[in-house]
């Protein structure tokens, strides 16, 4: 059986801060909402490039790979005259939260909303990566293609 066939992919690219998709809470009348007040946001920023960029929703089977920029903690850089110059102990790779998994429910949410595609049934390969922002933006760059 040979490997898939990969189209050419289509990129977004947004700028935001990437939150996770949290739990869902029941409200007093019994409807559900969304525990983070930082993932509508993000959804939303995610909705709107994703609707820049793609008119017509992929219909079928869809591969997304994202990697998504996160700002350093301050913690990471030194004080006074070092202000600004990154300490030797500062991770290289953000390993605490948000967690991967949950970024990607969110970004997900928000390509469908978008009109990526009809259902999120069709990413049926998914990439993703986080790495600490160096000489851009904060945010997320998005490559969604047919397999």
């Amino acid at each position: 059986m040979g490997h898939p066939v990969i189209f050419d992919p289509t990129v977004i690219e947004v700028n935001g801060s990437p939150a996770p998709q949290g739990s869902k809470s029941r409200g007093r009348h019994g409807g559900m909402f969304e525990t983070s007040k930082k993932v509508g946001p993000w959804r939303n920023a995610v909705r709107t490039e994703t609707q820049s960029v793609i008119t017509v929703p992929f219909d079928g089977p869809v591969k997304v790979e994202v990697s998504f920029y996160l700002p350093r903690p301050k913690s990471h850089y030194g004080t006074g005259r070092n202000a600004g110059v990154l300490k030797e102990s500062a991770l290289r790779y953000p390993t605490g939260v948000p967690d991967i998994d949950k970024l990607c429910r969110s970004t997900l949410d928000g390509l469908k909303e978008g009109g990526a595609y009809h259902d999120d049934a069709q990413v049926v390969h998914l990439v993703a990566s986080k790495v600490y922002v160096e000489a851009r933006a904060t945010g997320a760059t998005i490559s969604i293609s047919l397999i």
